[in-house]
């Protein structure tokens, strides 16, 4: 059945929340904010400032209540993607929530950040999904994700402010189920912060980093899941290189 092959779709990182669950469950409100303050101070004081989003969500909101609109937009030139984000946190089952709907739902075209990790823009690491098919098996937002390559430009914009946060992507890596319960891995993903059951901590280079996430590889029956993950890492463009760039093409 269609129904049970995308069954756990709505648990699309399932296998990748593994080592968060216990942490996580012993604080429901992961979203733990010593982050945002010391976040933004050191975006201020660094001498390659980034420019910090004010919070997307009430502060008090529990990990674990629904998905809830964010003022994001992301875009992604390459793959002609322009796409409005849902702020996500933990399903019942503790593992990050990627909401379904019937086939026509515009969920399918939706991104999903995970409100328990960093926000795009401040230093530490943000994590956004999307559904690589829908409950038909048609493509949905990130079918084409693998296509991204290292220098393509990732842009997060402020729907508030239309400020645009600039990234570019840095890898591609396809992980087994196996590797997805990697403590290291999961510390990529998520940063170290979140792979802990913590709240986002401070980047060791001060930038932001940004992960896309999706579903990879082979269906698997007995499962029901596909067999891999797939992630794309990115990272802010420093504002001396946007402006280096920004003056070469002034000049051009």
């Amino acid at each position: 059945m269609l129904s049970a092959r995308h069954g756990s779709l709505g648990r699309l990182l399932a296998a990748l929340l593994a080592a968060i669950i216990v942490a996580a469950c012993n604080n429901a409100q992961a979203t733990g904010r010593p982050p945002a303050r010391a976040l933004a101070a050191a975006s201020a004081a660094s001498s390659d400032p980034i420019v910090v989003p004010a919070p997307l969500i009430d502060p008090g909101l529990d990990l674990r209540a629904g998905p809830v609109d964010v003022p994001l937009e992301l875009r992604v030139p390459r793959l002609r993607i322009s796409a409005p984000v849902l702020g996500v946190g933990l399903t019942s089952k503790n593992v990050m929530d990627a909401p379904m709907a019937p086939a026509n739902d515009p969920v399918w075209e939706k991104a999903f950040w995970y409100r328990g990790g960093g926000t795009p823009g401040s230093a530490s690491t943000a994590t956004i999904a999307g559904h690589v098919d829908d409950v038909l098996g048609r493509p949905a937002l990130f079918a084409n994700l693998k296509d991204l390559r290292p220098g393509d430009p990732i842009v997060v914009r402020d729907t508030r402010s239309g400020v645009d946060l600039q990234f570019l992507v840095t890898a591609t890596v396809t992980y087994t189920l196996k590797q997805t319960v990697d403590p290291a891995v999961l510390a990529r993903i998520y940063g170290p912060g979140p792979a802990a059951g913590q709240g986002p901590q401070l980047s060791a280079d001060g930038l932001s980093h940004l992960t896309l996430i999706t579903c990879a590889g082979n269906w698997i029956n007995g499962a029901r899941t596909f067999d891999h993950r797939l992630a794309v890492y990115a990272v802010s463009i420093p504002l001396q290189l946007m402006n280096a760039v920004d003056s070469r093409h002034q000049r051009s």
